[in-house]
């Protein structure tokens, strides 16, 4: 090989390397928008063509983004805790601590017809109901966990009544009363049996309403009842009460129709069970559906009691034909709940002593969580009963029916 044909490979070698080193150079450097060396592009002779430059990577692409740290997750809300329930003790009904433990107020309610609809039955847990003057009837309303709005007419006192409100040592609220009443709280009406309050004690928290003539107008209301027991030193605490309470029967196993029919000398009452409801609606002489003035809503008890009881004439002395009853002792008795009346027996041990009811084989009932009615008639009184239709034998389907 001649000298001229080795200089011409060599050069060819240059150029060739220069030329992979360039093209090298611009696929593995990093990407530039500046043309590349011109003194190369001359040293090859030929001209390169316009490229556009290559585009950085994108970082947002491949790598997933950093959060701030002021980016941290919202803690999670803690619930709100679970309000604690108890059972009232007079009716069964669940309401809280505070409300189980409010002192009972019992406050005795005008029955002649001038009184009608009186106020106040829906927030009563018990009502009571017995004759007073010549067999005419007159009520008691026991407020526990409640705090009704109005409460009324307020009437006078009767010795019976105290003997009931005494069982649970309650405010008992009135308007004058008997001697023997009267004569009762003066000695007794701290604590002792019940706290006294009476109206002529306590005409602040009385009024009388304009719609209506004395002596049926006389009104109070819940707020003031409370006001009064606290002014008297009454301390709301919790306290046990032997009557018993279960929930609702299911309907399926209610039986349909049925009533109660008991009269006083002056008043006729007639409860009619109402099976979707589980209640006794009840209604009075001249009111074909008893109303509670304060709420406008039907009186109906989810609980009837009807006791047989020893009247007597008081003969005090006054001739308005009081009546003295013998509250201390045992009794006939029929208790109706879940649409079905059973005949029992009543028992009070002593005048502070609860009055309790038990069922045909002596053992104590159980009530319907909510109100109970007893009407306390005169030995000898008409008690009506008509049974409801029984319930089909097995309304369940197999393995559906309620534990």
């Amino acid at each position: 090989m001649n000298r001229a044909a080795v200089i011409g490979l060599a050069m060819l070698a240059i150029v060739g390397g220069l030329t992979i080193g360039v093209v090298a150079g611009g696929a593995i450097g990093p990407s530039s928008s500046a043309p590349a060396n011109p003194g190369l592009v001359a040293g090859i002779g030929s001209t390169p063509p316009s490229a556009a430059p290559t585009p950085s990577p994108s970082v947002e692409a491949s790598v997933a983004p950093t959060p701030s740290p002021s980016a941290t997750p919202s803690p999670t809300p803690t619930p709100a805790p679970t309000p604690v329930l108890v059972r009232a003790p007079l009716d069964g009904r669940l309401v809280s601590p505070e409300a189980a433990a409010r002192h009972p107020i019992a406050v005795m309610i005008d029955d002649l017809f001038p009184a009608r609809p009186q106020s106040g039955f829906s927030a009563a847990s018990v009502v009571w109901q017995a004759p007073a003057e010549g067999g005419i009837p007159r009520y008691m309303m026991v407020f526990q966990e409640n705090i009704a709005t109005d409460v009324g007419p307020v009437r006078s006192a009767r010795y019976y009544y105290i003997a009931w409100a005494a069982e649970l040592k309650a405010t008992y609220a009135h308007s004058g009363g008997s001697p023997q009443a009267l004569a009762t709280l003066r000695a007794k009406g701290n604590g002792q049996l019940v706290y006294n309050a009476d109206e002529f004690r306590w005409g602040g928290s009385f009024h009388r309403i304009s719609t209506r003539f004395s002596p049926h107008n006389l009104y109070t209301s819940g707020k003031n009842l409370r006001g009064i027991a606290k002014a008297q030193g009454v301390k709301d605490k919790a306290f046990t009460w032997p009557w018993k309470f279960a929930p609702d029967l299911p309907l399926p196993l209610r039986p349909t129709g049925g009533r109660i029919e008991v009269a006083y000398r002056a008043n006729a009452i007639r409860y009619d069970y109402d099976r979707k409801t589980n209640t006794y609606l009840r209604s009075v002489t001249g009111e074909k559906k008893q109303i509670d003035a304060a709420t406008g809503e039907r009186v109906a008890p989810k609980n009837v009691v009807v006791m047989l009881m020893s009247f007597a004439p008081l003969n005090d002395g006054s001739h308005k034909h009081r009546l003295e009853a013998k509250v201390v002792g045992s009794g006939t008795a029929w208790i109706a709940t879940n649409g079905t009346t059973i005949k029992g027996t009543w028992k009070k041990s002593a005048l502070t002593s609860p009055t309790r009811f038990f069922d045909g084989n002596g053992k104590p009932v159980v009530l319907t969580v909510g109100q109970t009615f007893v009407n306390v008639m005169e030995i000898g009184s008409k008690v009506v009963l008509v049974a409801g239709k029984a319930p089909l034998p097995n309304p369940f389907p197999e393995g559906l029916r309620p534990r």
